[in-house]
């Protein structure tokens, strides 16, 4: 390649997802900083804007990666979808919408594992720069950020039910989980205005559009980073199959979320020596932890059918209901297609003596199948979770072509105190479910199914029927340890000029959906870098 075909930036962005976005945003906000940002999706989707279409984009090659773990004895031999944004927004423009920041513990206990600048009191100063929400406390809500986030228009006698049973097993109505504490049930606040997703592309990107200074570039696969010696100087990408290459004068950000962001890394000779040399990768700088540290939700899908009629969208969303609830968001922007993945959610103790809640219940207001169809039988869905898992697993490359998927290994239940919590969080669901506000609503179980009623019998289950929640972090790891990848201000250790900046990074998961905490990184690492610039 001849350097004129080389094109030089003050940074380069590899990935446009929930951090990317927000990083390129920030980052070109200063006209004398020269940006770009390379994403290999497309600009959009059609079902992207409107919140329902998660259900159309979960298992759509055109604006999802599509990954698929590897099978396991804790998923009994099944392959686990592995669901990647793979557009404008990344994962933000495919998600279920469902806004949680985490607990403050969270946030603490990555400080103390070293990571100066990670607290919960240092990085709530960004999710409140971040959000635009209309209700809860100015001491930890924001007003004024590019993200809007809003508390649902859902009503009906089946969340006031639930309501009501949570109350009765207790369970206590916290109506902003992202306020003060995260503890009890409430509808779920979501990225949605009007009826429509706020992704990261719509409200990062949109606005810096018109920037000049800006460079977006979609159908671009990033295949490897430059190195001189140490130092990263660019990248190597291919728009239409078509090589390019582009120079970094100050920095390359990786944003190519958890599953992405190892694999470029490995491509780019940056990973474990042994198995890049296995693979004819050039060894560019040996670390270890690579691609280690996954971690995610594995939830199980409780199912109860519900005999009163008229309260679950198995029967206000089929046949002529579909037509009405279609109509309803035409003109009003509500219902069931205005709607996020699980609009009520718990956060609770699976025990006694706990400082905080340490499982996540989610519900979903009908039964469905496969592909998301609508099932025949009314009734609810509930998802049940351990919300900060200590099982571990891995993501590596399987060879040097940088369109072969890497494997995915989760390791699922490997920790006994995961598969003790999950086994909880089911009977914690079983105990709603059938307090007498639930009951009252004719309420049966249909799965895990009142039969299995052993620990064992229900572990088998979750063994049979679990998927994630699509929450993968921790494959870049941030921290100060053999197996840390990036350092407190998320630069790779031992190179120059160049950070992470994803969900890869968190050393553990966060209490709950992490698009919330992905766009607080991608804030925090926008200041890292402009702060660095003003240093140098």
């Amino acid at each position: 390649m001849q350097s004129a075909d080389i094109r030089d930036y003050d940074y380069i962005i590899v990935g446009a997802g929930s951090a990317g976005s927000v990083v390129a945003n920030r980052l070109s906000a200063d006209p004398n900083n020269k940006v770009l940002m390379l994403e290999a999706g497309p600009a959009s989707h059609p079902w992207s804007a409107i919140p329902v279409g998660y259900a159309r984009l979960l298992e759509n090659p055109a604006a999802n990666w599509c990954y698929s773990a590897e099978p396991e004895a804790s998923t009994n031999g099944r392959k686990i979808a592995v669901p990647r944004g793979r557009m404008l927004g990344g994962s933000s423009s495919i998600n279920g919408l469902v806004f949680v920041r985490g607990q403050a513990q969270d946030f603490d206990t990555w400080a103390q594992l070293g990571n100066k600048g990670w607290s919960y009191a240092d990085v709530l100063p960004f999710f409140k720069q971040l959000e635009s929400y209309d209700g809860g406390e100015d001491e930890y809500r924001g007003r004024d950020g590019p993200l809007r986030v809003t508390d649902p228009d859902e009503h009906g006698a089946l969340y006031d039910a639930l309501i009501e049973a949570a109350g009765q097993v207790g369970i206590p109505h916290n109506p902003d989980y992202n306020g003060a504490t995260q503890e009890g049930i409430a509808m779920s606040q979501a990225t949605i205005s009007n009826g429509r997703r706020m992704s990261t592309a719509y409200c990062y990107l949109d606005p810096a559009r018109k920037r000049k200074n800006l460079s977006i570039e979609t159908g671009a696969l990033t295949e490897a980073l430059v190195l001189d010696g140490k130092r990263c100087t660019g990248v190597r990408y291919t728009v239409g199959g078509k090589p390019r290459q582009a120079r970094a004068r100050r920095e390359v950000v990786v944003s190519a979320g958890s599953i992405n962001s190892p694999q470029l890394l490995e491509l780019s000779g940056i990973g474990q020596a042994a198995r890049l040399q296995d693979l004819g990768i050039e060894v560019r700088h040996d670390l270890a932890g690579v691609g280690e540290n996954l971690r995610d939700h594995y939830a199980p899908r409780t199912r109860w059918a519900i005999g009163t009629p008229g309260v679950t969208y198995n029967d206000m969303g089929s046949g002529l209901g579909l037509v009405k609830q279609a109509m309803r968001y035409l003109f009003s922007r509500k219902g069931m297609l205005g709607i996020p993945a699980a609009p009520l959610r718990a956060f609770v103790r699976s025990r006694e003596g706990l400082d905080g809640p340490d499982v996540l219940l989610g519900f979903v207001p009908m039964l469905y199948e496969p592909g998301f169809k609508l099932s025949a039988t009314a009734g609810i869905t509930c998802y049940a979770h351990a919300m900060r898992p200590d099982s571990t697993g891995h993501i590596h490359i399987t060879s040097a072509d940088p369109k072969t998927p890497p494997a995915i290994n989760f390791n699922f239940l490997s920790s006994p105190l995961d598969a003790e919590i999950t086994v909880r969080a089911v009977r914690i669901v079983r105990a709603l479910m059938t307090a007498p506000a639930m009951t009252a609503l004719q309420t049966k179980e249909l799965a895990p199914g009142p039969m299995r009623a052993s620990d064992q019998e229900i572990l088998d289950w979750v063994k049979a029927a679990a998927e994630t929640t699509y929450h993968p972090v921790g494959t870049c790891k941030m921290g100060s340890d053999p197996m840390a990848v990036v350092d407190d201000q998320l630069r790779v250790r031992g190179l120059e000029g160049l950070r992470v900046a994803d969900a890869s990074i968190m050393p553990t998961l966060t209490s709950g959906n992490t698009n919330a905490p992905s766009i607080m990184i991608g804030e925090k690492a926008a200041d890292l870098v402009l702060q660095a610039a003003l240093g140098s």
